[in-house]
């Protein structure tokens, strides 16, 4: 019995392992410079904005410098009174030059209160290459050419995981292992072996392509556009594809409690919208190989801490070699947020599976497998 607990200790230190080494080939360091690109067609991003957080100055005097030739902005806010419009505003006078508009109101397509928030903007776009990137988002100036490049003949949708940078405090340290080296690392591993799933952060859209398949009203076909989004593609005989050099998401200060319902409600739409791919999680991390080893040391009657010690540096030493060959956010602190983040991942999962109504930035969300919905008396804040 020992001897199987241990195999199957070390196949799952060795799954670790291998999605490790194939997101560190796929995934370029931070700051790399997009290829140059030779046609560089006029493109529409459309940004869904809600609140004030806590870059947001920063993030949006981003989108109006960057380097393409033609590009529009606009700005989707659901309410006029948010007080984004005036932080748009202001950054938009910064930068008379460049094309933006602000758009108003709130278009109940789906239970999915972004892409309500999008359909005007997509609507409104004047061209044929829209980008769907979230107000968090610290575009660098060749965001464009990043996402052009990711293009190939292959392609139905190019997009981006969020890296998190800046954390303030040890919540946001553990957010940032929770979306770098492992959210982040599993989805490029994924697509290096042809299992690319979209990711709502920054998506890179042929506009015809997608009107003609049903527009961005066929997104609401889930509760998650991402997932949604993956499907449509998949279905058109195409993929999901991602850049080589990912974009940064400043977190500043972060709680438990903030930390916990982020990815509670990320495990419940992927538990909703991809089960199969779902089940496995609860092997990912260091609780299921440590203790199949502790439990196979313990039966071998050796000692405990030396395997336990064994099995940490195979998992983490690793991890924090990719975060720092890509220039990843790394501290004195990312070691103990990897053990935090593995210790809650159990839970995390076993979350996904349970029902009960979730928080998205405000709204109260009830997500279920046959339909999701708005709960009535949302919060505006």
């Amino acid at each position: 019995m020992e001897f199987v607990l241990a195999i199957a200790a070390f196949a799952l230190v060795f799954v670790n392992a291998v999605s490790i080494c194939l997101a560190w080939q796929r995934m370029s360091p931070k700051g790399t410079p997009a290829p140059k690109s030779i046609a560089k067609p006029p493109v529409s991003i459309v940004i869904p904005a809600r609140g004030i957080e806590n870059f947001t100055a920063e993030t949006l005097d981003c989108t109006f410098r960057l380097d393409w030739p033609v590009y529009e902005l606009i700005f989707c806010v659901a309410h006029g009174d948010d007080p984004v419009v005036d932080e748009i505003r202001r950054a938009a006078e910064r930068y008379p030059s460049r094309e933006m508009r602000i758009l108003v109101g709130d278009d109940r397509i789906s239970a999915n209160p972004k892409l309500n928030n999008c359909m005007k903007g997509w609507n409104a776009a004047r061209h044929d290459w829209v980008v769907l990137a979230d107000s968090n988002v610290l575009m660098p100036v060749d965001y464009i050419q990043h996402l052009m490049a990711g293009w190939r003949s292959d392609s139905g949708l190019v997009c981006s995981t969020p890296l998190g940078s800046r954390p303030d405090g040890f919540w946001a340290e553990v957010e940032c292992v929770f979306l770098n080296s492992q959210q982040a690392r599993w989805q490029y591993a994924g697509e290096s072996v042809g299992l690319g799933f979209a990711q709502g952060k920054s998506m890179l859209w042929h506009k015809p392509m997608l009107d003609a398949h049903g527009g961005l009203q066929a997104l609401a076909a889930e509760i998650a556009e991402d997932a949604a989004a993956t499907k449509l593609v998949n279905g058109l005989g195409l993929k999901v594809h991602l850049v080589s050099s990912p974009f940064e998401q400043p977190l500043g200060h972060r709680t438990l409690q903030e930390l916990w319902s982020r990815q509670s409600r990320w495990a419940r739409l992927r538990r909703v919208t991809f089960p199969l791919f779902f089940t496995p999680e609860i092997l990912l991390g260091i609780v299921p190989p440590m203790l199949l080893a502790l439990a196979a040391a313990a039966l071998a009657d050796v000692a405990l801490v030396p395997v336990a010690l064994a099995v940490m540096a195979a998992v983490y030493l690793p991890e924090l070699a990719l975060a720092v060959s890509k220039g990843w956010r790394v501290s004195p602190l990312s070691l103990p947020a990897m053990m935090v983040r593995d210790a809650m991942m159990p839970a995390v999962w076993l979350r996904g599976w349970l029902k009960g109504a979730i928080d998205w930035r405000g709204n109260s969300m009830t997500i279920r497998a046959e339909a999701s919905e708005l709960n009535e008396g949302v919060s505006r804040a």
